[in-house]
């Protein structure tokens, strides 16, 4: 039990505790107020922790106190303009200046006073309501004594003397940050207003801009104060590039050397305010950014006044040589960001030039498809009218030419850069001179008889490349850039049969030989020996195939000659084993051996034998061990061959076309559950037996015969029982379900006639009571379907 003290004693025990916890309270706040006094000594570093508490007011006294103050210096601008143009004519010409002149010196000397006062908003707002009212006093004074006044002439005196007046303002009291940044985004103004005024051309104008941009430039790059470097880089920006398009429309737009010289001073102009910009500029990015931009003002400059002294074919190789030709930059001592956005620069003129040629390149590739329609009609005149398409008059052969200049370049400059750069040069210079390659014979109107050699020629050199190639992917980039001119010089070929013939047979060998050095190389390249695979094979097929016309075979013998293909690829794949390049071949035999089949369809026979032929090779791969699921495809060609044949014979009795698969099925399925008993009957028999039940069934429900679903039910008899002696769930289930159907079919005639004779409300209340029974001994029911389940779970 508990012992409770007296009341008096226990009195006595809580006041010593409460004046214990008194003396601990005053010994905490003492602590408390010597760290207050520390942090204070400390500075604005050492801030005093906020007390727990309620959570602050969503708006502080400085927010509240800036929106205060912004909507008052508002209302106080909507004030003066409502004064100066509804109440004007109410007051003379001195009243008129006296009020507009003392509400604005007021205005713009009441910043001085607040700022000693250490109220900076207040003076932000009152200077930016004396500036509002400085452009007032403007409108005044141009409504009021300058009304003749051109208008854009005094815009433009009015801007440059508002902006000098508000710098020197901001200057003066420099504790403001308003009147500076407003005074640079003024000064944007005057010269444009004034070139405007002055009625100048599109040059003064362009020059107006370049000038004010220039300003710009200096102010950013040379200010400190952050707001005016902001603003003035803006307007850098802005006007800047205004400027620069206005003076390449200029140069686009000039006829004769002289009025192009014009616009490429305006542009060198511009490129040198951007070669300041990059020299001066402290962020790499930036630098970079404005060098690339100066050496593209330097070719458009430079560019537009060849354009006018050479032919117009010319247009795009002189802006492409003068990209080049900034590539110089590279050797000088300007500092690296400077040279590197230089070359930048060149290299944007330099695709833009080759996505100019490209076109060229791409009719040269693709335009000998058209021969698909017209095979063996005839050699063209020359390589360019065998293209079937025209190509551009203007410059056929110096897409070529600038094909190949670029590609020089990215050749040269692989050798002198590194890294992920070196790497993209490299290929770009490969595929840049295959695409000049590719397109120079058209180009050059070559005859027909040396544009395929010249075709053959450049794959041949591709595979070579990629049989010597260093690395895995500069092979798989010369492979594949083989195989795309080796589909194209394929098309050509078809102009004539020798033609085709020598060449596929040429491209088959060559291929075959890239197989030979691709699968012997030191490094592997696996993807490019995959590729030179895939390609002969197809040039082969596609040799079988022209072999076959050329001698006048029909379709389906040309494709029983093309089987040969895919024969010996599955020769060749047994003998490579496990190599890796065993299933590329395997691939594409099918591949060649479906195209073969393919043209035997026209006919019965010969088709049925090609799909035999084709399940013999199929089951000869399916004898190795590590392709034994080809014996399904095997399994399929071969039963396909002897239905096509049956239809061939006119064969209608579905047994026939049921029974050839029967029977190896079940065979199998026996081979397969000798081999593993534990494998259930739905895999071994399941198969066989529904490929011939199924089908007698469906045609025994339309025979009006009765030899059909007697012998039907024997056999599904015979199956049913020798599911249950031997505990097989397949063939008890799909032998009882078809003697069921079948019994039925034969028991409906009379089922029909029955219920044609009993009372038309017979059937539904027999119906009814069927179903009131089955209601009453549900449970009964459901426990024979469950005993029934679980006996044929238990079967195999």
């Amino acid at each position: 039990m508990t012992n409770l003290p007296p009341p008096a004693e226990e009195l006595r025990v809580l006041d010593w505790e409460l004046r214990q916890l008194e003396a601990r309270r005053t010994q905490l706040l003492q602590r408390r107020a010597w760290l207050l006094g520390v942090l204070r000594a400390a500075g604005p570093a050492g801030q005093p922790p906020h007390p727990a508490g309620p959570p602050a007011s969503e708006a502080t006294p400085p927010s509240v106190q800036n929106v205060l103050l912004a909507l008052g210096g508002v209302l106080l601008t909507i004030a003066a303009i409502a004064f100066t143009v509804v109440s004007w004519g109410h007051l003379g010409i001195g009243g008129r200046s006296a009020v507009l002149g003392a509400v604005t010196l007021a205005a713009l000397g009441v910043p001085a006073v607040l700022l000693r006062r250490k109220l900076r908003s207040t003076a932000e707002t009152v200077a930016a309501l004396g500036m509002a009212l400085t452009v007032l006093d403007a409108y005044a004074l141009r409504h009021l004594a300058l009304s003749d006044v051109d208008a854009l002439g005094f815009a433009a005196v009015t801007s440059a003397l508002l902006a000098a007046v508000w710098a020197g303002y901001g200057l003066l009291l420099g504790g403001l940050r308003l009147p500076l940044p407003t005074a640079v985004a003024t000064a944007q103004l005057p010269l444009v207003l004034w070139a405007g005024a002055a009625g100048a051309g599109a040059h003064t104008m362009t020059a107006a801009l370049l000038v004010t941009a220039a300003f710009d430039t200096a102010l950013a790059l040379w200010v400190s104060a952050r707001p005016v470097r902001v603003t003035a880089s803006v307007g850098a920006c802005a006007l800047g590039l205004w400027g620069a398009a206005s003076a390449g429309w200029l140069s686009a737009q000039a006829t004769d050397p002289a009025g192009a010289a014009r616009a490429g001073a305006l542009l060198l102009f511009a490129a040198s305010i951007a070669l300041v910009a990059a020299w001066r500029s402290a962020r790499p990015e930036i630098a970079t950014g404005a060098a690339c931009a100066a050496g593209l003002l330097v070719v458009a400059a430079s560019g537009g006044v060849l354009r006018t002294a050479l032919p117009a074919a010319w247009t795009v190789p002189a802006h492409l040589a003068c990209g080049i030709a900034l590539l110089a930059v590279l050797r000088t001592a300007l500092p690296w960001t400077l040279r590197r956005g230089v070359a930048g620069a060149s290299a944007a003129v330099q695709a833009l030039a080759a996505l100019w040629a490209l076109p060229v390149a791409a009719l040269a590739l693709l335009g000998p498809l058209g021969w698909a329609t017209r095979a063996w009609s005839g050699p063209p005149s020359d390589a360019r009218d065998a293209l079937l398409v025209e190509l551009p008059a203007a410059h056929p052969l110096l897409a070529p030419l600038v094909l190949a200049s670029v590609a020089a370049v990215c050749a040269v400059a692989a050798g002198r850069i590194g890294g992920a750069g070196q790497r993209a040069a490299r290929y770009g210079a490969g595929a840049l001179a295959w695409s000049a390659a590719l397109a120079l014979p058209p180009a050059l109107a070559l005859p027909y008889a040396a544009g395929v050699p010249a075709h053959l020629a450049l794959t041949a050199a591709a595979l070579v490349l990629a049989v010597r190639a260093t690395s895995a992917v500069t092979a798989l980039t010369a492979s594949a850039l083989a195989l795309a001119s080796s589909v194209s010089v394929a098309f050509l070929s078809l102009a004539t049969t020798a033609a085709t013939l020598g060449t596929l047979a040429f491209l088959t060998a060559a291929f075959l030989a890239a197989c030979v050095g691709l699968a012997r190389r030191a490094e592997p390249a696996p993807g490019a020996a995959a590729l030179a695979v895939c390609a002969t094979l197809a040039h082969a097929t596609a040799l079988a195939c022209a072999v076959g016309a050329s001698w006048g075979l029909r379709p389906e013998h040309t494709g029983l000659l093309a089987l040969a293909v895919p024969a010996l690829a599955a020769l060749v794949a047994a003998r490579m084993g496990r190599h890796p390049l065993a299933l590329p071949v395997e691939i594409m035999a099918a591949a060649s051996g479906a195209l073969a089949i393919s043209l035997t369809a026209p006919h019965a026979p010969t088709l049925a034998l090609a799909l035999g032929l084709g399940g013999l090779i199929a089951s000869g791969t399916a004898l190795r061990a590590d392709r034994r699921p080809v014996g399904y495809a095997a399994a399929a060609l071969l039963v396909l061959a002897s239905w096509v044949r049956l239809a061939s014979w006119d064969v209608l009795t579905p047994e026939a076309y049921a029974l050839p698969v029967t029977v190896p099925a079940l065979l199998v399925g026996a081979l397969r559950r000798r081999r593993d008993p534990e494998l259930s009957s739905w895999a071994a028999y399941g198969p066989g037996l529904a490929a011939t039940l199924l089908p007698s069934l469906a045609a025994a429900w339309g025979d009006p015969h009765w030899q059909r679903p007697l012998l039907l039910g024997l056999a599904a008899l015979a199956v049913t029982l020798v599911g249950a002696r031997y505990r097989l769930r397949a063939p008890l289930v799909i032998g009882g379900a078809v003697l069921a159907l079948d019994a039925l079919h034969e028991l409906a005639p009379y089922l029909v006639q029955a219920v044609g004779v009993l009372p038309r409300w017979l059937p539904p209340a027999l119906a009814g009571l069927l179903l009131l029974a089955l209601g009453a001994t549900y449970e009964q029911r459901l426990r024979d379907a469950r005993r029934f389940r679980n006996v044929l779970n238990r079967m195999h």
